[in-house]
């Protein structure tokens, strides 16, 4: 899978989000699934990847540190479990959970690689995103600015070594949705705009983020499968 390849799933999958919502785990079987998929490829037959959309189709648990963790993509080694890939695609109301979102990555991190298994992580956000408020009527639109990518920045300067909270590679991953060109009222109606827009892309944004350093990688799906797959072929 290259990095446009990404990004037709990336749109799939937020294609299934406006037709079943969000609460449905839809979305995630085709993101999950794909990627799950492409490490098996390039991993190899003694390597078996654990995921929605692969094998058994569930998430598998890993012993974490302090509490046993379900893990979006497990990879395994003669099927043991030797790393874990959590995956996270924002879609809306970004800001409210902005704080939160950066503070369970670096939990979960730390409660996985604390019991000595590498994990890795999956973050994809569009530059622009609709706030809803709790009735599910549009109030505002957001934007995932140079100011929102300042703490993976600063985490991409870690040292994933000495580090235990920070993922052993990130990928920041920051799309652009086609603009709508109406006022929208509701979900409802965001949904509608894009599903009458029946071919529409995901490209990748152009906004600037900044100098990341290695730890975090910034919109090269291509460049991460290769890092992970290079790390794990040393465990």
């Amino acid at each position: 899978m290259d990095n446009q390849d990404f990004l037709t799933v990336v749109g799939n999958s937020f294609k299934k989000f406006l037709e079943t919502g969000s609460r449905s785990n839809e979305k995630l079987k085709i993101l999950h699934g794909a990627i799950a998929k492409d490490m098996k490829e390039r991993l190899g037959d003694h390597y078996q990847v654990q995921s929605l959309g692969i094998g058994n189709g569930k998430e598998m648990k890993l012993d974490g540190r302090y509490i046993d963790k379900a893990v979006d993509i497990t990879i395994l080694h003669n099927y043991k479990p030797i790393a874990g890939i959590g995956v996270k695609f924002v879609m809306q109301n970004y800001s409210q959970n902005s704080n939160n979102y950066f503070e369970n990555m670096l939990g979960e991190t730390a409660n996985i690689r604390c019991a000595n298994i590498p994990y890795f992580q999956i973050f994809i956000i569009p530059d622009k995103l609709p706030y809803y408020k709790n009735d599910g009527t549009f109030q505002k639109w957001e934007e995932f600015t140079a100011h929102n990518s300042e703490k993976y920045l600063m985490l991409s300067k870690d040292d994933i070594q000495t580090s235990i909270h920070t993922p052993t590679k990130t990928l920041l991953f920051v799309v652009h949705l086609p603009d709508i060109e109406k006022k929208v009222h509701d979900k409802h109606e965001y949904a509608q705009y894009y599903e009458e827009q029946k071919d529409f892309q995901v490209c990748e944004s152009i906004t600037e983020y900044g100098d990341f350093s290695s730890a975090v990688i910034h919109n090269d799906y291509e460049k991460f499968a290769e890092k992970v797959v290079h790390y794990i072929r040393f465990l």
